[in-house]
């Protein structure tokens, strides 16, 4: 849906909304997708960012997300999307959309998943509480299967999920998940929701028409199981014990994600299924089965085609591929609902300023932000901020507990919208789309530091522009810059 509106005159509701806060919002495209067309109308925008829901001629109008969200799914379609066989309100919403139910326990469910919705809000604004949320939901859902009493995923199950799924880089979410105490609970609630976004997204009747973009949330991989066997009652305590450990190298195979290997680890054909019957291989055994393992190795690779054999390493990923420019921030404001969060309209050298949010607040005043000279990151893939597109990363200093931050900044006399490079790496920088499937800034921000003089390198190379180098504004050392 690039622009335009889509009209029906049995319309119950009409959405105005901003075609770029709908592109960067997963959630608000499924649930549009979602409903019925000749119950909405939806008017896009190019530009901007308009976000509202008219109700009984326009009588009653909403502007903030998640009550919009809320609504859609239950009393302004008339709970079309909170029955069988959605429940995306739980079932809990009233009959015929009107008040909520006199049942105290659909009244409960319902503010559950207001609050919950909100819990989602805070994790897109500031994901530094993300691994004590995870425990919180790890014992929560231990004798749940959803946020809130319900026959499936809820509203506030996806919106909680995607926040989750894109609070941070696939290496950091997985280690969260299982490092340590494994997260099992947590793991397969966000399994379930992944599995429910991706169908509901494939069948919605919309589909066609508003674009339900998945793929910039982080793949949750389902728990490592281990591998069955089984037993007719009598064997010895030696055959069950060899039985178990026979099983061990498949069940790693799995933790390691290469399921298909089971065989391989096994030793494959006759002699697995020795194993698994209790005893270990005899030397024939053992040699029958390397051969086989040789023999499909060899017969293998014959089939491949020899440019694939012969195709060359891909090139190590290196900070060239981050679009850093200078910018210049030409005015900024206080985010209506976000207390930690600016709005900041700044110049990088293109044909009209970009709008980018920054958790800036608590470090500078207001005062502070205008007209200043920043480095930004470009090509980030443009997302909504608690209800705030934001296209870009206005970057800064900070120390390890983020006690301190400050503005990262080109050297006086750099011209707006130059590129900031690093010395021996003069590639070209990549495309926003790879640049967030790739997760190439999570994998680069760790190495990107001040050094002792407070000049921002990256694996010892240190920024230029045709002015200089670039520093932290107040020349903090040892500093993580992003």
């Amino acid at each position: 849906m690039s622009g335009g509106e889509v009209t029906s005159q049995s319309a119950l509701a009409k959405l105005t909304v901003a075609a770029p806060l709908l592109a960067q919002d997963p959630l608000l495209a499924l649930v549009v997708a979602l409903c019925p067309p000749k119950q909405l109308t939806v008017a896009t925008k190019k530009k901007g960012t308009d976000l509202a829901l008219g109700l009984n001629n326009d009588a009653l109008t909403l502007t903030h997300r998640n009550a919009i969200l809320r609504s859609l799914c239950g009393m302004a379609l008339h709970n079309q999307l909170d029955g069988a066989p959605l429940y995306l309100l739980g079932g809990n919403s009233a009959p015929g959309g009107g008040a909520v139910a006199a049942s105290p326990d659909a009244a409960l469910a319902l503010a559950g998943i207001s609050s919950w919705m909100s819990v989602a809000d805070s994790i897109r604004q500031d994901s530094q509480e993300l691994a004590q949320l995870l425990d919180h939901l790890d014992g929560y859902l231990a004798a749940r299967s959803f946020l809130v009493s319900s026959p499936s995923c809820t509203i506030a199950d996806l919106d909680l999920y995607m926040a989750i799924a894109s609070a941070a880089s696939a290496e950091v979410l997985a280690d969260l998940l299982t490092s340590g105490t494994k997260r099992a609970n947590v793991t397969r609630w966000l399994v379930q929701c992944q599995s429910t976004a991706a169908d509901l997204a494939a069948s919605a009747p919309g589909a066609g028409t508003v674009a339900v973009d998945l793929d910039g949330l982080i793949p949750i991989a389902p728990a490592a199981q281990p591998v069955p066997f089984f037993f007719d009652g009598e064997e010895d305590e030696a055959a069950v014990a060899a039985a178990a450990a026979a099983a061990k190298p498949s069940t790693g195979a799995a933790k390691g994600g290469k399921g298909g290997d089971a065989k391989k680890q096994g030793g494959g054909g006759a002699g697995a299924g020795a194993a698994a019957a209790g005893g270990e291989l005899t030397e024939e055994q053992k040699k029958a089965a390397a051969e086989k393992r040789a023999k499909a190795k060899a017969e293998k690779a014959a089939k491949q085609p020899k440019q694939k054999q012969a195709a060359a390493p891909a090139a190590e990923l290196n900070i060239s591929a981050l679009d850093i420019r200078c910018g210049k921030i030409l005015k900024a404001w206080k985010h209506e609902e976000a207390e930690k969060l600016y709005c900041e309209e700044v110049d990088v050298g293109e044909d009209k300023p970009r709008q980018i949010a920054s958790g800036l607040r608590p470090f500078y005043n207001l005062e502070e932000m205008q007209g200043r000279t920043v480095l930004v990151l470009c090509n980030l893939k443009a997302r909504n901020l608690v209800g705030f597109p934001s296209h870009g990363m206005v970057m800064c200093a900070s120390n390890d507990d983020h006690t301190k931050v400050e503005f990262a900044v080109p050297p006086e006399g750099a011209k707006i919208g130059e590129r900031v490079v690093f010395e021996g790496h003069d590639g070209e920088p990549e495309a926003e789309n790879k640049v967030a499937k790739k997760k190439m800034f999570e994998k680069l921000a760790p190495d990107l530091k001040t050094n002792s003089d407070g000049v921002i390198e990256w694996k010892g190379a240190a920024s230029k522009t045709s002015a200089g180098p670039c520093k932290a504004v107040n020349g903090m050392p040892n500093a993580q810059v992003a």
